[in-house]
């Protein structure tokens, strides 16, 4: 099995006629993703990609049975787009865009919260790398080819860590089961915990690397959730250990603004509740060997 999407999955793409869009549709179609459509105001009728282009995404619910999708739309007009999606029934959205402004998040998490929690859209991003369940689909922009099927969940602020662990774990003949970019805004539509939550629940996922980064409180939240909720190891990297105190560094979300927040801080809290530490970038492959040999 896999978390948020599989084979099955029926896709559509967020500004798919423009030249971003175009570019990852077509390699989300490559990988195999089952791609239905996508939705490009005013061009509705149109076929792009040899698949329809609807102008509404109720339109692409409606006629090609749409349940995810990926939002390429630029970001003044994102947060609309993202609430056009959950408004037409959307079951998971994959926002890429970044800037999109902080107040319009906060409109899309209010949104959001007006549906019932079992109704409600689960969202990844802004800013994020999208999710891939290796060897069945893929909603997002990840390089494909780095992605082992197996059985280790990744979730993750940063895109390409997020690859460099997939990376070495291929080298290692291990396989992902599902990678997730949460996204490295300050305001996000899913937290790590959310997504550890979802692993806890999939069968095939039997371990799961949480990537970090400084700033903000979700790692953890999410280290919580483990040590109270997870029958499953976690392994964690945490970024930003030489990062001084109030200096912006990369995300928007990675500043250190309260006590708590620092890398060497987060490290050592996580340690305190059970979670396995990948001491630099370049050991997370090991280090989910290492936990996965004692399994």
């Amino acid at each position: 099995m896999s978390i948020l999407i599989d084979e099955n999955t029926r896709m559509i793409v967020q500004g798919f006629t423009g030249k971003i869009g175009t570019f990852h549709a077509q390699d989300m179609i490559n990988y195999g993703s089952n791609v239905v459509g996508g939705v490009t105001p005013g061009k509705g009728g149109q076929k792009h990609l040899d698949r329809p282009v609807f102008n509404t995404v109720k339109e692409a619910v409606e006629q090609a049975g749409a349940e995810a999708s990926i939002i390429f739309v630029p970001p003044a007009f994102a947060a609309d787009s993202i609430m056009e999606a959950a408004d037409a029934g959307i079951k998971y959205c994959v926002a890429v865009t970044d800037g999109i402004p902080t107040q319009d998040m906060m409109a899309v998490k209010n949104f959001l919260r007006r549906f019932p929690k079992e109704e409600r859209m689960v969202l990844t991003g802004p800013n994020c790398a999208g999710t891939i369940s290796p060897g069945k689909s893929m909603l997002g922009i990840m390089p494909g080819h780095i992605y082992k099927q197996g059985n280790v969940g990744i979730v993750g602020r940063s895109g390409t860590l997020g690859y460099e662990a997939a990376d070495q774990m291929k080298s290692l003949g291990i396989g992902i089961s599902t990678s997730v970019g949460i996204g490295g805004d300050p305001i996000n539509g899913s937290s790590h915990r959310d997504i550890l939550e979802q692993f806890e629940q999939d069968p095939d996922t039997k371990v799961v690397v949480m990537i970090g980064e400084i700033g903000g409180p979700q790692e953890v939240e999410a280290g919580y959730f483990a040590k109270e909720h997870m029958s499953k190891p976690v392994v964690a990297y945490i970024a930003g250990l030489t990062a001084p105190k109030g200096r912006r560094m990369g995300h928007a979300g990675a500043i250190i603004s309260s006590t708590g927040e620092s890398a060497a801080e987060k490290v050592e809290i996580l340690k305190g509740l059970g979670v396995t530490i990948a001491p630099t970038p370049s050991a997370m492959g090991e280090t989910v060997a290492q936990v996965l040999a004692k399994l």
